[in-house]
Parts: C-alpha cells; sequence; structure tokens
C-alpha cells in the first residue's frame, strides 16, 4: 500500500528558525536575530497573550461561542454578513476551503510567479492544475489586469497577492475590478490581502460590498491573516471573506471547528488591539524606508512589513549573514537566486541587518577583486 503519487508536489520552504541554525553552527540561540519569516517584531498583541492565558483552563471544550463572535468581529470591521466570513486554520487553511469549494479535478488556477508556493501546492492536494502570470523584476514586480489578463485562459481562480509577496508590489482597486470584469462568469478572482495592514491603500473588501464607488460583486474574495500585524502567526488563524452567494459552501468544506478556542479568544482581543497594530505598521514603514537608504544594494519599493534586495548571489549571502547572526530569507525558493528578503525588525534589528548585509557585501566584493587579480596574473604573455 503507498500514497499516491506525489511526484509533482513540492515541498514547502519555510524560513530558518533560530534554534534550527543556533544547533547547526553550535552557538547560543540569544545571539541570533530572526528577519526571515515576515513575524511581527514586537510579538503578539499584549491583549491576546492576555485571552490566551484566561483561556487555556477552558480548552477542553470545542470552540463554539468565540468562533461566532469572533465571526461577528470580523463581518463588523469589513461590513459584510458574518456568513461571508470563512474562519480558517491561518491563511493557508483559507485557501483550501476556497480550492475545496471551487475545484473540480484537472481544473485550473492561475498564480503570480514568484509568488507563495502554498496556492499551487493546495490546488494539487485537491487535484486542481496550476498555469502561472510572471511578475518582472525589470518593472519593479508591477501587478496590472492587463498582464494578468495577457496569460489568463479561463482558469476557476485567479489568485492576486497585495502585498505581493516576495516583492511588497501592490495592484490597484480599479485593476482587481477589471480583471474581474474580464474574466469569464465562472472565475473568482481572489486577493490575498495577508499584508494588507501594511499597505497604504483599501481593502480589496470593498469591491464585495459595493463601497468606494465601486459596484458591488459577487466574483471576488479577500483573505485575510492575524498572523502579520497582529503577531499570533504561531497560532494559526486566518479567514476569507466572500461574496454572499458562497456563504452556505462553508460548512460544507470546513474541517470541524476549524479554529481552536485559542486562536478564537486571541483573535477576538487582537483584532481591537489598535495600539499594537499601529505600532507593529509604523515600525515597518519606518524600517523598509531605512532598509532602502541604507543598503548597499538595490532594494525594491515594498508595501509589506520587508524588503526584497538584489544581492546578486541570495545563497552565499544569506549564509555569510547567517553566519553572523542574521537570519534572511534566501529567495532562490521563489525563482529569484539573486535575492534576498528582509523582514522589518525593531529599530535595533533592523540596524543590524543593514550593517551585517553591508559588511558582507563589502566581503564579497573583496574576495571577487582578489579573484579577479589572481587570474590576470596567472594569464602568461603570449
Amino acid at each position: 500500500m503507498q500514497p499516491r503519487d506525489l511526484s509533482d508536489h513540492v515541498a514547502y520552504e519555510a524560513g530558518r528558525g533560530i534554534e534550527e541554525v543556533a544547533r547547526e553552527l553550535d552557538r547560543d540561540p540569544s545571539t541570533f536575530v530572526k528577519l526571515a519569516s515576515n513575524e511581527n517584531p514586537h510579538g503578539p498583541s499584549p491583549a491576546a497573550t492576555e485571552a490566551i492565558r484566561e483561556t487555556a483552563s477552558s480548552v477542553s471544550s470545542y470552540p463554539k461561542a468565540a468562533h461566532a463572535d469572533l465571526v461577528a468581529a470580523i463581518a463588523d470591521r469589513w461590513d459584510v454578513e458574518p456568513a461571508q466570513v470563512w474562519l480558517a486554520n491561518g491563511g493557508d487553511g483559507a485557501i483550501d476551503y476556497l480550492h475545496r469549494a471551487t475545484l473540480e479535478p484537472g481544473e485550473s488556477i492561475l498564480v503570480p510567479t514568484p509568488g507563495f508556493a502554498y496556492y499551487g501546492m493546495s490546488a494539487r492536494f485537491h487535484h486542481g492544475e496550476i498555469s502561472e502570470y510572471p511578475l518582472s523584476t525589470d518593472d519593479d514586480f508591477a501587478q496590472s489586469a492587463e498582464d494578468i489578463l495577457e496569460a489568463y485562459d479561463g482558469e476557476r481562480i485567479v489568485w492576486l497577492t497585495s502585498p505581493h509577496n516576495p516583492s511588497g508590489s501592490t495592484i490597484s482597486l480599479s485593476e482587481i475590478e477589471r480583471l474581474a470584469e474580464e474574466t469569464t462568469d465562472e472565475t473568482l478572482v481572489v486577493v490575498d490581502e495577508a499584508y494588507g495592514e501594511f499597505a497604504d491603500r483599501e481593502s480589496a473588501t470593498a469591491l464585495l460590498e459595493g463601497r468606494d464607488g465601486f459596484d458591488a460583486r459577487d466574483d471576488v474574495a479577500v483573505l485575510r491573516t492575524f498572523s502579520k500585524a497582529y503577531g499570533l502567526a504561531g497560532i494559526r488563524l486566518g479567514y476569507a471573506v466572500v461574496p454572499e452567494a458562497w456563504a452556505d459552501a462553508y460548512t460544507r468544506v470546513n474541517t470541524p471547528f476549524a479554529a481552536s478556542e485559542l486562536a478564537c479568544r486571541a483573535g477576538l482581543a487582537a483584532i481591537d488591539d489598535d495600539e499594537h497594530v499601529d505600532l507593529t505598521v509604523e515600525t515597518a514603514r519606518e524600517a523598509r524606508e531605512y532598509m532602502r537608504e541604507a543598503i548597499d544594494a538595490h532594494v525594491w519599493p515594498s508595501e509589506g512589513n520587508f524588503v526584497l534586495a538584489d544581492v546578486g548571489d541570495a545563497a552565499a549571502v544569506a549564509d555569510a549573514m547567517q553566519r553572523r547572526g542574521v537570519i534572511v530569507r534566501d529567495c532562490s525558493s521563489f525563482g529569484l537566486p539573486e535575492c534576498i528578503r528582509i523582514t522589518c525588525g525593531t529599530d535595533a534589528e533592523t540596524n543590524r541587518a543593514v550593517d551585517t548585509l553591508n559588511e558582507v557585501l563589502a566581503d564579497l566584493d573583496l574576495e571577487t577583486d582578489g579573484a579577479d587579480a589572481d587570474a590576470e596574473r596567472e594569464v602568461p604573455d603570449t
């Protein structure tokens, strides 16, 4: 007995953790800074931490009231009906739910490349196919309806990431509306806004409800998460906001008790902790501006809580920085072997990352210059 053929499935590569790297290098974990996974440098919402403590003694019960209360709070935040909120075990759980509700075997999704690998992984889990549309370094990973439509061929879901990971680029609501208008009635346009709090632009939920001058649409959905701005990555809590016509499908595709009691209580507390979110967003804005100015390499504009830098040899630079105690993301797995992604940290963490990166780049330049000089000396006279 064997599992089904999984040869076309690609394993997800998460950012490396401090403990893992410290063991590998036989070093004290406290000497490292991790800026590889776009986590919140200020930790979880303090209100959520307190809610988790208070809830710990009641985790023997299934989440009922907490689940309903959190759904209602999210619906109120986005001015939608509670039935339009599909609570999930992280944003990736919401991706699974949308694929379960949409894909017949052999149907396709359209995803950005480079982009979040789990879109394609989840589609394959549900016997779907994957098509891609390119985002290019040449135009700063610009996202437009025209470029996406060039690659579109009737796919059931078109995935947008705004802000995009790993570049930080965004797509305007008018471009999303155009894309929805010019795709078929059987295509759902999903906007992944995992980093939405960090971007200075309106959420695509406005397109579902017809706010801000847009007509209400029944072919757009939005993903959000508590992992980033709220600092709750470790408890896995995310959700989709779907068109009203999709509401009833949730009970047919979700797992029993889609989010844990701890997650729901933490989410309820965090969603009103504006002070923590404001601090997190301001820290990210200051950090990404500083990194663009201070890093001795090209850094793309970003509206996420990270920046993408062109360092020439991502593997070599990431390894050298790691040995100096700063863990960043080698973006080779995104198809960008020349780039690293650096999460926005605290002031001290960001400053250390910039200084370390610049030192590494300078050392690599010296090594290259030395190798070139040696090569020149070895050339015989003719």
